[in-house]
């Protein structure tokens, strides 16, 4: 998961190289943090969040298959 969500990102972004994502696992849950350069967060976000909405929706049909919820988390740096 952790890899799909860097290749969706760096495909966005205008500053590949300042991608970060770390998986937090739990029990039933999945946590994906995603950190990207300031520049970049209207990027990854979209309009109106459309981006965003895109790959956490990727993620849910992706979590299926791991029986696990996942949850992206955007942090801004």
């Amino acid at each position: 998961m952790r890899e799909l969500v860097e290749i969706m990102a760096k495909a966005l972004v205008g500053n590949p190289a300042q991608v970060e994502v770390t998986e937090i696992a739990g029990r039933s849950i999945l946590v994906i943090e995603l950190k990207v350069a300031k520049e970049d967060m209207g990027k990854i976000l979209g309009k109106k969040g459309h981006h965003a909405q895109a790959m956490r929706a990727i993620l849910d049909a992706v979590s299926g298959k791991l029986k696990k919820r996942v949850v992206l988390e955007i942090i801004d740096q």
